[in-house]
């Protein structure tokens, strides 16, 4: 198993169409000059936040089950920010769709522009034929409260390919998260 270059993802997007809409340079620069980068890396691709989020809130003094998650439990915001509460989280989506190739594994880290301020990205492996945008989670573990900016990068996808197939992908075993669209709470 070998991670995979930008090139091998160039050329994926092409022949897969498996991130779109897809950035083939890494984009660093805005009108402010204060954009977190996006976009193709040396071995990897850097995942954009999108303007839906989700931001926890106890207001209802509710327990966190996630055999029965309530939408409840949330606020929406459509917004190019997102002010996370302190010692809280927020959920969001890809602005990319992705494809995910049968002998493909996807890792997913969060940036170090956010971890250095407190503000943790966790994404579970992207598997094998699955596809769908990505239900990003982010915990501010600080006690103020911290900002997620929409249209930049928030984490880095890392694509590692097995020198041969799953017998069972998560398409062929009809995984609960099978073409989400949108910010996705927990299905039991």
């Amino acid at each position: 198993m070998t991670i995979k270059s930008d090139k091998w993802i160039r050329r994926m997007v092409e022949t897969y169409d498996m991130i779109s809409p897809f950035e083939e340079q890494q984009v660093r620069h805005s009108n402010d000059g204060k954009t977190i980068s996006h976009g193709t890396s040396s071995y990897g691709y850097d995942v954009r936040c999108a303007t839906e989020f989700k931001i926890f809130t106890n207001i209802n003094s509710s327990i966190v089950d996630p055999k029965n998650f309530s939408d409840a439990n949330f606020v929406n915001v459509n917004a190019e920010v997102c002010i996370i509460p302190p010692n809280s989280f927020a959920l969001a989506r890809s602005v990319e769709y992705f494809k995910i190739p049968r002998n493909v594994l996807v890792i997913c880290l969060g940036k170090s522009t956010y971890a250095r301020c407190g503000i943790i990205v966790n994404v579970t492996p992207l598997e094998p034929e699955w596809e769908g945008h990505i239900t990003l989670e982010f915990s501010n573990t600080t006690p103020l409260p911290a900002k997620i900016y929409a249209n930049e990068g928030v984490a880095q996808l890392l694509f590692l390919e097995s020198d041969e197939e799953c017998a069972v992908s998560y398409k062929d075993r009809r995984g609960k998260y099978q073409g989400q669209r949108g910010v996705t709470l927990p299905i039991a």
